[in-house]
């Protein structure tokens, strides 16, 4: 970000471009950071340096006194990220960290020290002169590093970019075999990692790939995105199903490290046109994971997602999921019945491939003989043949489901109803026996009838293939190890579209943030659930094309828990909070 300020004096006339270019060539070959070579090489004045900073940055200029500055803090950033930035931690307030900068417009700085210390980042500015002297006081060095001008980043190699992250971020040197191991696609096919290591850019690279792979399963993260825009490249990980920036790379790495992940699911790496997939098998510790890649071309370069599937995780019991009593009794009971349907509807990342392969380890017994066919097939199951969908030779859902008919099977499940043919097969699988279960969108349980039908299915097979329908969410839960009881203002509560009946009496809770939950105030998630029990009445009903409204209310009155009725007994529980209720359900699923 040097250049940055640079292009700002340069607009002012409080410099020219000599000046400008020779200042950043001594920052690209000492440790030095542009404001401080400027005032050292008495282009600019240190007060008219300041007050223009301080002016254009719209930040404080702050004179740090003898005795200030806390030990404490000091050890929250390391010598590399203080001397590469010119920055100085100040004093810390709850979650803010106040950090002296002798450049606050230096956002890559700002990003950097948040990802060190997981803490928000308020920049004031400091007097270089002071900060010079601070920086040698506490954090000495041994080996200079350099801040980069925008204008000099053609002369920097990739390798030393990403060492010089990788050091930042504290990743060993040798990472690659102590925290994280690559394993072969298969089981029985072991990668070669002496080759991966030839193919792979440089070592700071596999280092620093490794690197983000092992802390996307410490911090408990489902997947990792890597996206390249203009001038920068972003790295999120998904946890607890919110997305969280955790470090931005030089642009100049993008490319080395989307290569060295596409060598790695054994992707065509010269194939950049195309969205392509491709799996990677990992050991991390002593569990194994699957990494299922997913890359497609954007307009700056390629974006990656790694989808993290650890099979040790996987919950297999019903019981811990998060139903409710009456909620399992009705998803159990509709299970136990020897044909008809299940529907589990909710959004991407609602958990319905969990609850499907619970309620199949359930069913799972010798006497039963079960198939499914699934997009692609996440978990191995012992005791069930999986088929997984390959559009490509034309073995989609409706071909699968067909041939699985001729295989005589007591239980068959479909990944998802997306299409009319595969609708029309598990309706005639159910009425001739089977016991079908499937996935659908739809944003509730009575919805999904108005959905099958639209489809074309018609209301007499609707009502008689149909056994139980459930609509699912996952709502973050509370941090048990920093909850604390909290207030909301009934103004607050409206605005949120939250009325008082629904939380009449309720103690709230909420996480005021710690190490265990990362400060986020929640640690772990857990499910809504609607069951909708085909029952003779509802049957009735759809035969007639009752609206979705009237069959939510004859559901509710026979005991049916809405999602927002299921959000509000988690609340009351100290389960989960308000704003977690209001992302994830509506209010019109409140039934009166």
């Amino acid at each position: 970000m040097a250049g940055k300020i640079g292009e700002m004096l340069l607009r002012a006339g409080l410099l020219n471009q000599v000046q400008l270019d020779e200042a950043l060539k001594e920052t690209n070959g000492s440790n030095g950071i542009l404001p401080i070579v400027l005032v050292q090489r008495g282009v600019i004045t240190e007060d008219i340096l300041c007050k223009f900073i301080e002016r254009q940055a719209r930040v404080p200029l702050v004179d740090i006194a003898e005795g200030v500055l806390d030990s404490t803090l000091l050890k929250l950033i390391s010598p590399q990220v203080a001397n590469r930035y010119g920055v100085i931690p100040l004093k810390k307030v709850g979650r803010v960290l106040t950090l002296v900068m002798s450049d606050p417009t230096d956002l890559a700085a700002i990003e950097d020290v948040k990802f060190s210390t997981g803490l928000e980042v308020s920049p004031v500015c400091g007097r270089f002169s002071r900060i010079s002297t601070l920086l040698e006081q506490y954090y000495p060095h041994g080996k200079e590093l350099t801040v980069v001008g925008a204008s000099n980043l053609e002369g920097v190699r990739e390798a030393e970019l990403a060492a010089q992250s990788a050091t930042e971020m504290g990743v060993p040197d040798e990472f690659s075999s102590d925290g994280i191991e690559v394993m072969g696609k298969d089981e029985d096919e072991d990668l070669d990692l002496a080759a991966l290591a030839q193919e792979g850019r440089s070592a700071p690279i596999i280092n620093l790939v490794n690197y983000l792979m092992s802390e996307a399963v410490r911090q408990t993260a489902s997947d990792i995105h890597m996206e390249p825009y203009e001038k920068a490249f972003r790295i999120r990980f998904r946890v607890d199903g919110v997305l969280h920036e955790v470090m931005s790379p030089s642009h100049r790495l993008k490319a080395a490290i989307i290569s060295r992940i596409k060598i790695m699911s054994k992707m065509d790496i010269t194939e950049r046109r195309r969205p392509q997939d491709g799996r990677i098998k990992i050991k991390v510790g002593d569990r194994n994971l699957d990494l299922r890649v997913s890359v497609i071309p954007t307009l700056f370069g390629e974006k990656v997602v790694m989808r993290i599937l650890d099979k040790s995780a996987l919950a297999l019991d019903l019981s811990v999921l998060g139903f409710g009593e009456d909620a399992l009794k009705r998803f159990l009971e509709a299970l136990a019945k020897p044909y008809g349907i299940l529907l589990v509807t909710g959004p991407t990342g609602s958990g319905k491939t969990t609850t499907l392969y619970s309620a199949l380890n359930r069913l799972n017994t010798p006497d039963k003989h079960i198939l499914t066919v699934e997009e692609p097939v996440e978990y191995n199951l012992r005791g069930i043949n999986q088929v997984q969908v390959n559009e490509e030779i034309g073995l989609t859902f409706s071909v699968a489901l067909r041939a699985f008919l001729r295989q005589a099977p007591n239980i068959l499940m479909v990944g998802e109803i997306r299409d009319v043919e595969t609708m029309e097969i598990a309706i005639r699988a159910a009425l001739t026996g089977h016991l079908v279960l499937s996935t659908i969108h739809t944003n509730d349980a009575p919805t999904t009838v108005s959905r099958l039908i639209d489809m074309g299915a018609p209301p007499f097979l609707v009502s008689s293939s149909l056994a139980l329908i459930q609509a699912q969410r996952l709502v973050r839960r509370v941090c048990k190890k920093c909850r604390a009881p909290a207030t909301y203002p009934q103004a607050m509560l409206d605005e949120m579209g939250v009325s008082p009946q629904e939380v009449e009496g309720i103690t709230f809770y909420k996480g005021r943030g710690c190490q265990e939950c990362n400060n986020t105030g929640y640690r772990g998630r857990v499910g809504l659930y609607e069951v909708m029990l085909i029952t003779p009445e509802i049957r009735e009903m759809i035969l007639h094309g009752s609206s979705s409204d009237a069959l939510r209310n004859k559901a509710v009155e026979q005991g049916m828990t809405t999602l927002r009725m299921d959000a509000v007994e988690k609340i009351k529980q100290g389960v989960t909070t308000v704003e977690e209720m209001v992302r994830e359900t509506a209010a019109t699923q409140s039934v009166e």
